[in-house]
């Protein structure tokens, strides 16, 4: 399966780090390919890392004024005029979403995939990995904006929020029909 992996590319501490490297070695193990932005910094390089070092590809999608921080031994890399034309290569060339600890280009790359999902644009399954409980206020928005109408779809058919890289994994494999 190929799996968009939208992540930092920030340094960052062993509390993100270290559940980052084992999900990687678990997309690695499991045969899956990383479908990433491309970069060789911060948490990117750290799941790249660990997915190849597992046995799995690399497709990265990186962006013109990135192409110097691209990773040179990626199994295919194309680079994007702009971060819409990116965003949507990432999603055609995947099978499922996950969704990392990451800032603000992270944030925009979810929202534009539940969004586009939202309106039956894609059918793909998206996770939002909780790593160390990041993404718990995002979590209560989400439920609140449900509570309140502005989903017409259930959070549930949008997003599966999971705790740690072997839930995410599961949650995949069994919507792809693997499990």
């Amino acid at each position: 399966m190929n799996i968009c992996v939208f992540l930092s590319a920030a340094d960052l501490d062993d509390r993100y780090t270290v559940p980052a490297r084992e999900f990687a070695a678990l997309l690695g193990r499991g045969g899956h390919t990383l479908v990433w932005g491309g970069s060789e910094s911060g948490l990117m390089k750290v799941v790249a890392d660990g997915v190849q070092e597992a046995g799995g590809r690399l497709v990265g999608v990186s962006v013109d004024f990135l192409a110097a921080k691209a990773r040179e031994n990626a199994d295919e890399m194309v680079i994007a005029k702009d971060l819409a034309e990116r965003k949507a290569l990432l999603l055609e060339k995947s099978d499922a979403v996950v969704i990392m600890v990451g800032g603000t280009g992270t944030l925009d790359e979810a929202t534009e995939i539940l969004e586009l999902k939202k309106h039956g644009k894609h059918t793909k399954p998206v996770v939002l990995l909780n790593t160390a409980g990041f993404y718990d206020g995002l979590r209560q928005q989400f439920q609140r904006m449900e509570d309140e109408g502005f989903l017409p779809v259930p959070l549930t058919d949008l997003v599966f929020f999971a705790e740690d890289g072997v839930g995410a994994l599961a949650y995949l494999e069994e919507s792809a029909g693997m499990r």
